[in-house]
């Protein structure tokens, strides 16, 4: 009969705790041990298979059924309570594992435990490895005769912390074998988490390198080289190893457009006198996203290796080149951009501003354009600047995420408000003398350079949540990197949607060409802030489905009553435009602070976004695509957002497309609708193991693709069903 029990003296981690630390846990661990006398369950007979309720986590046996082989699918499930959890079979350093014995089962030959991927835990200024929320154990049973009845006996504890640790011992007893059917709901359950028990790197398409010991300035340390098909996100690598052996936190260092990384984990204990550390036997669990892969190696010495580092600065004129291919792809894209949905409000301000040369010297013309390209170019390094802040800071990163945030929609409802009252001719605001001066004027035929600079600055805000082709690869390597590649490629971005403007400005006489300003120009001002006012209704469509349609509604008032607030602003005395100018910022102020001051519940629903497409779509889950394709399934993953013009684009005319439809709704065929219109982590790292932070994002997999056929940003009918039949293996 098999015993599974994880002893303590298995894990020599526990070592690195200090005498004071020691002192600590040892309290707790008392704590925990005499509140186990009340808390903890004890063994109440044989039978005994109610759930165990303790404080910190209600303990409950599932029970899967029974396959055609004779083996039963049970599951130990640990549901803990909020603020509370729970280990991993190697808990780090402090804690410990489940402990599971099965010896008192009847006609078992043998029960495998399976363990979900964890996550590594802060506790008590520790680092521990385990879980939160909840998590179930897979228990496969292998019966010694699997035409006889069995009985299952499970005893043991679980430890669950919060500020204190409680052992709570479990005793369970169910009847497997021919003819005892189990819970539909129960099985499901534990399909759920055996999809997270690491599989082996090769079912991942992951290639684990050797591990070697190394000797590095700072001691003695492990490298581990991963590769995959697919880039990585931010893995994770957790080693198991037999005492004197014990790692901490990796670093990681990537190359190949992050198909590639180089993982390092120091030694936290010293090696033993006239030891390397070498012909070890070594457990190594590579995390990644919902990606996760087990191997057992031996360690093996190196000298110190060279490194990998990033792909750009490995091997000199190759990774330069590379780079500068990048940069002109970048180029490219942020040129295509012009063309793309979202910059077409902003044809307005350029028209107008063409306009306004009619006639003016090719010196005047010159300089109002290049102040529009200024402007582009100044906003994509605010924008690289912040990415590189929040890579820093640790936060999710991607094109387009502001669109994200409601305080940002707001500010883009009120810019675009006033930038229409203007085009309307409720307001001007001359330029004080000294501005005016040196800008250029207050706004005369030529307009300041003050303006032009906004309308080139206002073109990238409003560009932000399109994806053209090409865009996406630009971004997707640089914020995988460091700061300078961020810096060089946003820049290469900005260049490309400030080309057209660039354009005029080295031919001039374009735009002097134009008739000159005159009463005709209030009538195009007025149609082109036709489009403006539009692109603010479609924000606050935005907005009410992150914050509700209250905030929506009060926010679209407000808006109102400030463009009847500023047709006062030029009209009658001082006192009066004083008096208006005080209201409208007034009524900004309220508006910026009404979705801080209205709270909404984030609940996620399990159905997915609504699209005007037919196609019967299901909510994502990363983690059955892998189960659907093995399945001999073929899913289709579109990764959309409310605020994503060129994913709206894609569905209206391509994904409606009869053909399309018929085909994403046969039997066989998962549509999975991935909606990123608020933050979700689960979206993000998904789109991160491609190397991918932005949106549209459309992937297709199948029996004949099981890595994903990635689709490009702007779909075709023809593409989206080659790709369909791609994936089952049929070549058109």
């Amino acid at each position: 009969m098999m015993r599974f029990r994880h002893m303590r003296d298995r894990h020599p981690i526990r070592t690195r705790l200090t005498a004071a630390a020691r002192s600590l846990f040892s309290t707790r661990l008392a704590t925990s041990l005499a509140m186990a006398l009340c808390v903890g369950v004890p063994p109440a007979g044989p039978t005994f298979s109610a759930d165990i309720v303790s404080p910190g986590a209600t303990v409950r046996l599932l029970q899967g059924g029974t396959d055609i082989s004779g083996q039963a699918r049970l599951g130990l499930e640990i549901d803990l309570r909020p603020g509370w959890k729970t280990y991993w079979r190697s808990p780090g350093d402090g804690g410990f594992p489940p402990e599971i014995d099965t010896s008192a089962s009847s006609n078992v030959a043998e029960v495998g435990v399976g363990w979900p991927a964890p996550h590594r835990q802060a506790f008590m200024g520790l680092e521990t490895i385990g879980y939160d929320g909840d998590v179930v154990f897979p228990l496969d049973v292998r019966l010694t005769d699997p035409g006889a009845p069995a009985r299952i006996d499970v005893r043991g504890a679980v430890y669950v912390c919060s500020d204190i640790c409680t052992r709570v011992e479990i005793a369970f007893a169910a009847d497997i074998g021919p003819g005892i059917v189990g819970r539909d709901a129960d099985a499901a359950r534990i399909e759920t988490f055996r999809a997270l028990v690491p599989r082996t790197a090769e079912q991942e398409g992951i290639t684990l390198g050797g591990a070697e010991i190394i000797q590095a300035s700072g001691g003695p340390e492990l490298r581990v080289v991963a590769t995959a098909r697919t880039p990585f996100g931010e893995p994770d690598l957790l080693v198991e190893a037999d005492a004197p052996l014990a790692f901490g936190t990796p670093r990681l260092r990537f190359a190949d457009d992050r198909r590639r990384v180089e993982i390092t984990a120091p030694l936290t204990l010293p090696l033993p006198e006239g030891t390397d550390g070498t012909a070890t036997p070594l457990r190594l669990t590579l995390l990644d996203g919902s990606r996760a892969v087990e191997a057992h190696v031996q360690a093996t010495a190196a000298p110190p290796p060279g490194g990998v580092g990033e792909d750009w600065q490995v091997d000199g004129h190759g990774d330069v080149v590379r780079l500068m291919g990048i940069l002109a792809t970048a180029l490219l894209g942020g040129l295509i951009l012009n063309l793309m949905p979202c910059v077409l409000p902003v044809l307005s301000l350029k028209l107008l501003s063409a306009a306004r040369h009619g006639g003016g010297t090719p010196r005047s013309v010159r300089a109002g354009f290049l102040a529009s390209a200024a402007g582009i170019l100044f906003s994509f390094l605010v924008l690289a600047t912040a990415m590189v802040g929040l890579k820093l800071a640790g936060a999710t990163i991607g094109w387009g995420i502001q669109f994200q945030q409601p305080l940002f929609l707001v500010l883009l409802v009120v810019l675009l408000t006033l930038f229409s009252a203007n085009l309307l001719g409720l307001f001007e605001i001359p330029l004080p003398r000294l501005l005016a001066d040196k800008f250029g004027g207050s706004g005369g035929k030529e307009g300041s350079l003050a303006g032009h600079f906004a309308t080139g600055a206002f073109a990238t805000l409003l560009a932000t949540p399109c994806s053209a082709p090409f865009l996406g690869t630009a971004v997707g390597f640089a914020l995988a990197r460091g700061a300078l590649e961020i810096y060089l490629v946003f820049a290469a971005l900005g260049l490309g949607l400030a080309l057209p403007y660039l354009l005029v400005a080295a031919l001039p006489s374009i735009a002097a060409r134009l008739p000159r300003p005159g009463r005709w120009m209030l009538t195009l001002r007025r149609l082109l802030a036709v489009p403006l006012v539009l692109t603010a209704v479609w924000l606050l469509s935005i907005l009410s489905i992150q914050t509700g349609v209250i905030v929506a509604a009060l926010i679209t008032l407000l808006m109102v009553a400030l463009g009847s607030v500023l047709s006062g602003i030029d009209q009658g005395s001082s006192r009066r435009s004083t008096t208006a100018a005080v209201a409208a910022l007034s009524l900004v102020a309220a508006a910026v602070l009404a979705p801080l001051a209205v709270t909404v519940p984030q609940t996620v629903s399990d159905a997915p976004a609504r699209t005007a497409t037919e196609v019967n779509w299901s909510h994502f889950q990363a983690s059955e695509i892998a189960e659907r394709v093995r399945a001999g399934e073929v899913v289709f993953v579109d990764v959309t957002a409310d605020w994503c013009i060129t994913c709206k684009v894609n569905e209206r005319m391509v994904l409606a497309d009869p053909d399309v439809t018929r085909r994403l709704n046969r039997p066989g065929v998962t549509p999975m609708l991935a909606d990123w219109t608020r933050p979700d982590p689960a979206i993000s790292t998904y789109l991160q193991a491609f190397g991918r932070y932005g949106i549209p994002f459309n992937v297709v997999y199948g029996p004949a693709a099981l890595d994903g056929i990635v689709l490009p940003e702007l779909l075709t009918r023809d593409r989206v069903l080659q790709a369909l039949d791609a994936a089952l293996g049929r070549v058109s």
